[in-house]
């Protein structure tokens, strides 16, 4: 048997590290292009010209006041991401990160507004009870799934709703908050709990984004180069498979939503320690559900999550303008439902065209073998 040279072999990782990172960016592109041809048939349809729509986006979304807007909008939408995406690489679906990081945050806001400890100790108070209560509110569903059976998709949005009904029991006056005007809040947070911002010659960065890029960070390196990554990772392409090497199923389903949960917890904190410094009736809602389409259109991947989020918030800023231009504002919503439509096929479309390509590589390669392996038993002979 003949042994290939190193070079040969490394030759032949390198070029399939190329194919894969190849596919893994066509199929974004891909689906934003179609997205974009699709929107554009739209607003043909409807009498709006898409060159202006696009250029009056662009012209909008460059401005320096545009850009830090679109940035600590994007910090949420990224964290929200990132709770859907741990679930979703072990073919979990988390459709409870919007019960889960209300509920963290309005106990966050609670706990936040009764204490007055100085502020290097209070933040991190505040941002562990967030992460405690979201990792718990999502270990519920984990549990059930892990020993019942029982479909994580029923229960954590069954989850939602209960998180709305406690929130709004105790978010009355004279419970656990308190009335300004027509808004019911919990207690402000002291001033000294603030989060720090950056500064910019327009408005501040929020310095949670601080948050985002440790947890982006940290979801690479758990997934990519530590064991539980590797067994969670081995629990999404096969539990039965898994189970025979010695992984534990229902361990790892257990923590992976306990973390899941965590990182959602923290979904709430820009708007807390940077915005609203309380939790009240306008708290922001639905960003659960944003992080599942950003989850997707980033393929589950930590840097590809932050332009999806990124990107989405580029959607909205620019979105509010087109009004004011003349064209609908819903268009954006159309243009986002057609990404994730869109992110759905490409990816579909790209993974057959890279099985077909492997497929055809090996069987390349199989009939060089049988050549090579003729020539050499012809000139034995």
């Amino acid at each position: 048997m003949t042994v290939g040279k190193p070079g040969f072999v490394a030759g032949r990782l390198n070029e399939r590290q190329r194919e894969k990172l190849i596919l893994g960016v066509a199929a974004p592109l891909l689906a934003l292009l179609t997205a974009m041809a699709i929107t554009s048939l739209v607003m043909v349809v409807t009498g709006d010209n898409p060159f202006t729509a696009f250029s009056v986006m662009f012209d909008f979304g460059i401005k320096s006041d545009s850009q830090v807007w679109i940035i600590n909008k994007a910090i949420p939408y990224y964290l929200s991401a990132v709770a859907v995406a741990i679930g979703f690489r072990m073919n979990l679906f988390n459709i409870g990160v919007d019960g889960q990081y209300r509920v963290a945050a309005f106990f966050a806001a609670v706990v936040g507004g009764a204490l007055s400890l100085p502020g290097f100790v209070q933040i991190p108070v505040i941002l562990l009870v967030a992460m405690v209560c979201g990792g718990i509110w999502a270990g519920i569903a984990g549990y059930l799934k892990a020993t019942r059976g029982v479909s994580e998709v029923i229960t954590t949005i069954m989850l939602n709703f209960i998180a709305g009904s406690l929130i709004a029991y105790f978010l009355q006056e004279g419970r656990l908050a308190e009335r300004e005007g027509n808004i019911v809040h919990t207690p402000d947070i002291p001033g000294s709990s603030y989060f720090f911002e950056f500064a910019t010659s327009v408005q501040p960065i929020h310095g949670t984004v601080l948050i985002a890029v440790l947890i982006g960070a940290a979801y690479w390196f758990v997934l990519t180069r530590t064991r539980f990554g590797f067994d969670l990772r081995a629990v999404g392409r096969s539990e039965s498979a898994a189970e025979a090497s010695g992984v534990s199923v229902t361990r790892t389903v257990v923590t992976a939503m306990l973390l899941s949960g965590a990182v959602a917890g923290l979904v709430g904190m820009p708007t807390l320690l940077n915005e609203s410094g309380n939790y009240g009736n306008d708290f922001p809602e639905g960003l659960g559900f944003t992080g599942i389409a950003i989850a997707l259109l980033g393929r589950n991947h930590a840097i590809g999550m932050g332009f999806a989020a990124l990107l989405w918030a580029f959607l909205e800023r620019t979105g509010t303008q087109l009004e004011f231009e003349g064209f609908d504002q819903e268009i954006v919503g159309v243009m986002q439902g057609v990404i994730v439509l869109s992110v759905v096929v490409a990816y579909e479309l790209v993974r057959r065209w890279g099985v077909r390509r492997q497929q055809r590589l090996v069987g390349e390669k199989l009939a060089q073998a049988r050549k090579s392996d003729n020539d050499q038993a012809e000139v034995s002979a």
